[in-house]
C-alpha cells in the first residue's frame, strides 16, 4: 500500500506596520457622550420611574429568592422523607426476618417465606413500589398502582436480581425519576433473595410543586400590589420635588414670591420648608439690594446734579469761580465719603475686614476720649473706664465709636456734656457714647441702623445716612451687637463685643 503525504508549506507574512488612527477616525468627546447616552437609554430618566424600578427590582429579586429558597428547602425535605421511608421499609423487613414464622412459631428457613409474610402484612404507600427477587428473577411485588412496572424493566431486573450488597441510588424511567434502596436478604449466611423499596420522586414531588406554585402566585400578587404602592409612594416623594422644580423655574430677580406648599412633618416637608426659608432670605436680600441701589443712586445723583449745574453756570469772574470751585469740591468730598462708606459696607464679608489683635479696653477708652475732643467744641466727659484685654480690631472699634461721637455732637444739646465709657463684664466688652439730645422715636429706632436712613431729630443731618449702618456692621463683624437706650433726656449707643472672638469651628457649630 502506498501512502501519499502532502506537505503544506505555510508562508509567514510580515505584520503590517501599525497605523495610528487619523483625527477623523478618533471619536470626539461629543460622540463618546452620545454613545454612552445611547447605551444608557434604557435607564429610566424620571425620578419617579427610577424609584419604582428600583422598588420593583428589589421586590422581584426578594420574591424570586424566597421562592428559590423555599423550593430548595422542600427538595431537601423531600430527599430526607424519601430516604427515611426507604430505610423504614428495609428495617421492617429485617425485623421480620429476625422474628419467628407466625405459621410455625419457629425461625424462618427461607427467604421466600419472609417475602410472603412481609408483603401480606404491608401495604406500600402512595407512589411507592415494593419488589422482591428470588434467584435473580422477580418474585412478588405490591399491587399499588404506579406509573411504571419496575420489575418489567430488563436492565433493572438484571441490576437488582444479582445484588450481593446494599444499593442506594436513583434511576430515570419512563415513569419519572425513581429513588430506590435494594437490600440482599440472607438466611443462614446465604443470600436467598433481594428486597427493593422504590419511590417515584416526580410524583412525590407534586406536593412541593404545588407549594412552589402557590408561593409564586402569592409572590406575584405581592409584586403587583407592591408596584402600585411603589408608584403611589414615588408620587408622594416626587410631588414636592416637582413643585420645587416648578417654583425654582418661576423665580426671577423681580418675582421671589413663589412658595412650595408644606404638607406633613416628614423629610420631604422639611425640605420644602427649608427651601421656602431660603426663598424668604433671598427675597429679603434682593429687596435690600434693590433698596440699597435705589438709595445709593439717589444719594449720588444729588451732588452730581449740583456739580453739573454749577459747572454749566460758571463764569469768568474770579470771585464767582472761586465760590463755584469751593462748592464743587465740597460736593465731590461728600461723594467720596459716600463711596468710601459703601465700599466699607461691601467689604463686610471679606476675611480681611477685621485685623484682630489684643486691645486694652482702658487705653482704647482714653484714646477715644482724646480723639472725640477734636471733633467739636463740646464738653466731653468719661463715664467709666473699663479694665481688661479683648481680642478685636482696635481701629474698626475706634471708627465705630468716633461715628457715634459725631452723631452725639450733631444731635445732642450743645450746652450739656457728651459721655464716653467702657466696661468689661460677663465675657463681653461694652463701649458706649451718651448724649443729651431729644431722643429717638420708637418707630425710628430700628430704621436708623439701615443704610441711607436718617433720624427725624431736630439736628441737621448732612450725611448720607450710612454712619449707624457702618457702626452696626463693625459690631456684627466682631460677633457682637449694638444696643440703643433712648428717651427724652438723651440716648445711649452701646457697642457690645465678646472678649474672645470665636474660631471657625465654633462659628460652624453655631
Amino acid at each position: 500500500m502506498t501512502t501519499t503525504m502532502t506537505t503544506t508549506t505555510e508562508t509567514t507574512a510580515r505584520p503590517a506596520p501599525r497605523r495610528e488612527p487619523s483625527r477623523a477616525e478618533t471619536p470626539s468627546p461629543t460622540t463618546v457622550e452620545r454613545s454612552r447616552a445611547e447605551r444608557l437609554r434604557w435607564v429610566p430618566s424620571s425620578l419617579r420611574a427610577r424609584i419604582v424600578a428600583w422598588f420593583i427590582g428589589v421586590l422581584a429579586l426578594s420574591t424570586f429568592g424566597l421562592v428559590f429558597v423555599t423550593y430548595e428547602v422542600l427538595q431537601i425535605r423531600l430527599d430526607q422523607t424519601i430516604d427515611a421511608e426507604l430505610r423504614q421499609e428495609v428495617a421492617e423487613l429485617r425485623k421480620l426476618a429476625d422474628a419467628l414464622d407466625p405459621a410455625t412459631g419457629e425461625r424462618f428457613t427461607n427467604v421466600k417465606r419472609i417475602f410472603d409474610v412481609f408483603l401480606a402484612r404491608n401495604v406500600a404507600s402512595k407512589n411507592e413500589a415494593l419488589i422482591t427477587f428470588l434467584a435473580g428473577e422477580p418474585y412478588l411485588r405490591t399491587a399499588q398502582v404506579v406509573p411504571y412496572r419496575l420489575d418489567g424493566d430488563p436492565e433493572l431486573v438484571a441490576r437488582w436480581g444479582a445484588l450481593t450488597e446494599t444499593d442506594r441510588g436513583s434511576v430515570g424511567t419512563p415513569g419519572g425519576r425513581v429513588e430506590y434502596l435494594a437490600v440482599p436478604i440472607k438466611v443462614e449466611s446465604e443470600t436467598g433473595g433481594v428486597f427493593v423499596a422504590a419511590i417515584f420522586r416526580d410524583r412525590a414531588n407534586s406536593i412541593a410543586d404545588a407549594a412552589i406554585y402557590a408561593a409564586g402566585a402569592v409572590g406575584l400578587g405581592i409584586l403587583l400590589l407592591g408596584s402600585l404602592l411603589a408608584w403611589r409612594l414615588a408620587d408622594r416623594v416626587v410631588r414636592p420635588v416637582t413643585a420645587l422644580k416648578a417654583t425654582a423655574r418661576s423665580i426671577s430677580e423681580t418675582d421671589l414670591t413663589g412658595r412650595i406648599p408644606v404638607e406633613g412633618k416628614d423629610e420631604v416637608a422639611q425640605l420644602a420648608s427649608t427651601f421656602n426659608d431660603m426663598l424668604d432670605r433671598l427675597e429679603r436680600s434682593f429687596a435690600s439690594q434693590r433698596r440699597f441701589a435705589d438709595d445709593a443712586s439717589h444719594e449720588l445723583k444729588t451732588p452730581l446734579t449740583i456739580v453739573r449745574g454749577h459747572l454749566e453756570l460758571i463764569d469768568d469772574d474770579p470771585e464767582a469761580r472761586a465760590e463755584t470751585l469751593a462748592l464743587v469740591t465740597d460736593e465731590l468730598d461728600r461723594m467720596s465719603r459716600i463711596v468710601e462708606d459703601l465700599l466699607l459696607l461691601a467689604r463686610r464679608e471679606e476675611p480681611d475686614f477685621l485685623a484682630l489683635g489684643t486691645v486694652d479696653v482702658g487705653d482704647l477708652t482714653d484714646a477715644l476720649l482724646a480723639k472725640a475732643a477734636a471733633l467739636a467744641h463740646r464738653d466731653w466727659v468719661l463715664d467709666v473706664r473699663g479694665q481688661g484685654v479683648i481680642v478685636a480690631d482696635g481701629q474698626r472699634l475706634t471708627q465705630a465709636m468716633i461715628q457715634l461721637a459725631e452723631n452725639a455732637a450733631r444731635y445732642g444739646d450743645p450746652a450739656r456734656p457728651i459721655a464716653i465709657g467702657s466696661l468689661v463684664t460677663g465675657g463681653e466688652a461694652r463701649l458706649w457714647v451718651r448724649d443729651h439730645g431729644p431722643g429717638i422715636p420708637a418707630h425710628e429706632q430700628e430704621a436708623i441702623f439701615e443704610r441711607f436712613r436718617r433720624g427725624g431729630g431736630t439736628g441737621r443731618s448732612d450725611g448720607a445716612g450710612l454712619g449707624l449702618a457702618i457702626v452696626k456692621t463693625i459690631a456684627e463683624a466682631h460677633h457682637g451687637r449694638i444696643e440703643l437706650d433712648t428717651g427724652p433726656e438723651g440716648s445711649v449707643f452701646t457697642i457690645v463685643v465678646p472678649v474672645d472672638q470665636p474660631t471657625d469651628a465654633q462659628e460652624t457649630e453655631t
